[in-house]
């Protein structure tokens, strides 16, 4: 930015437009990107106290004047081959070069931290558990950003509280969006952020864990039943072979084996073979 003062050498310094007059000539550069760098379209705009004048742009291929002044302007530039080849140069020279420089900070950035809602423990130490939840958007820019707290599909107005927009001193920011209100089990809550530089709106969901002392003592009590059958029967089975074995606590020998007349068959299924006397 170029700025320059008119008026008497030997006026005193007073900025009063009544005395001094402030004269700005103010020079933009822009560079439009549509599908990365498959089309590029660079524009230079040439501005005095705020009024354009005459600006450049590389989709018509030649300055074009937008005050009286800025189309004599336009015409002294238009007739110089070399320079107008020097400005239609720049869209490789100023917009892609630069792309490929700033690509991995603002590009292959994008949602790269995101929302990241996280519990923060209640105070009360009556009522253990959650007490809040907390959404954190790091290194985002620009700094414009709308971040919203949803249980299920409706949308929690009240009981939201963010901080300012804090900026991290590498052209970046970061926000903290606080619900007070207490989670409950069962439900989902979401934190959505939107800006500009995400395709679609980032959502990021956060349930309640399960009850993990609950959980525990549920595990400790089917242990103890089914310690508590394999017992009952060990001791089933250490009744029933003392039944057996008698008053003596011996097991009885398996029956033996009885001869019977030729022709008569065996009470005992299958029949046992027998040697016969001759």
């Amino acid at each position: 930015i170029e700025t320059g003062r008119g008026g008497n050498a030997g006026a005193p310094s007073d900025l009063c437009p009544a005395h001094i007059g402030v004269f700005q000539e103010m020079v933009k550069s822009e560079c439009h990107f549509i599908n990365g760098t498959e089309r590029v379209r660079f524009v230079k705009r040439f501005i005095y106290n705020r009024q354009q004048y005459v600006h450049f742009d590389s989709d018509v291929g030649h300055f074009v004047g937008d005050t009286p002044y800025g189309e004599e302007v336009a015409r002294y530039w238009n007739s110089d081959p070399e320079w107008m080849e020097h400005r239609r140069d720049a869209v490789d020279r100023h917009c892609r070069h630069n792309y490929e420089l700033s690509t991995p900070f603002l590009v292959e950035r994008r949602g790269e931290r995101g929302a990241d809602p996280s519990n923060l423990p209640g105070n009360n130490p009556r009522h253990p558990g959650p007490g809040r939840l907390l959404c954190s958007v790091m290194d985002f820019y620009p700094a414009a950003i709308q971040v919203r707290w949803f249980q299920g599909e409706q949308e929690l107005s009240e009981h939201v509280v963010a901080t300012d927009v804090v900026p991290n001193g590498d052209w970046t920011y970061q926000l903290l969006v606080l619900l007070e209100t207490p989670p409950q089990r069962g439900l989902s809550y979401s934190c959505q952020v939107e800006h500009v530089s995400l395709e679609q709106p980032l959502r990021r969901h956060w349930e309640m864990p399960p009850n993990t002392a609950r959980s525990k003592m549920l595990m400790g009590i089917g242990g103890f039943v089914l310690g508590f059958v394999f017992l009952v029967l060990g001791l089933g089975f250490s009744l029933c072979r003392k039944v057996r074995a008698g008053p003596e606590g011996r097991v009885p020998p398996p029956p033996e084996c009885g001869c019977f007349p030729p022709g008569r068959p065996s009470p005992v299924s299958p029949p046992f073979l027998c040697p016969q006397s001759s």
